[in-house]
């Protein structure tokens, strides 16, 4: 039973995935956090986090990371197969039809069409995020964590990656320790 629940959550997810990676993780959440309630909001905030320090498509790491919690390894190769089927399906059929059909003004325009749909999918995640991290550290807090992580990022071109790990060694430091270190300096 959870190998078929797994299955049709992470196929729906590499079926209306358009964009790749990013635009799924919306879709993920969905699936997994409200429809089947496998993990916490908090549960998949950590996992989208490690996620994206590791090297790889962010599109097979959380549904290999997700089938392996709810299922084992075969929950695990379930889930990615189901996310990847269509994704492979989906590039035969349209690179063939981009091919034959490239001059075609309708099939350019549907590539950009995708386009704000993704933008809002991202937007809306980006929101639900901001309002947790708020919740959890203060809205002080969390802006200037953002500003700092998007000036590093987009001004002096530090990887994303970089920034999260900081971020994860950081929340390894027990807080009484960084007291200690405060009240001695």
């Amino acid at each position: 039973m959870k190998q078929t629940s797994l299955f049709w959550a992470f196929f729906r997810v590499g079926i209306f995935g358009f964009g790749g990676g990013p635009s799924m993780i919306p879709l993920v959440h969905a699936e997994v956090v409200a429809r089947y309630q496998w993990l916490t909001d908090e549960e998949f905030a950590d996992i989208l986090a490690i996620g994206n320090t590791l090297p790889g498509p962010i599109a097979t790491k959380m549904p290999g990371y997700i089938g392996y919690r709810v299922g084992g390894p075969l929950g695990c190769a379930v889930a990615v197969t189901a996310v990847i089927l269509p994704m492979i399906a989906a590039m035969i059929v349209m690179l063939g039809i981009f091919s034959r059909y490239r001059d075609v003004a309708w099939i350019r325009g549907m590539g950009q069409a995708v386009v704000p749909v993704v933008m809002i999918m991202m937007g809306q995640l980006a929101w639900d995020f901001f309002d947790k991290s708020q919740k959890a550290l203060g809205w002080l807090v969390s802006s200037v964590m953002a500003i700092v992580s998007g000036a590093l990022i987009y001004w002096l071109g530090v990887h994303p990656g970089f920034i999260i790990g900081a971020i994860l060694l950081a929340a390894f430091i027990p807080f009484s320790k960084l007291k200690k270190a405060e009240r001695s300096a």
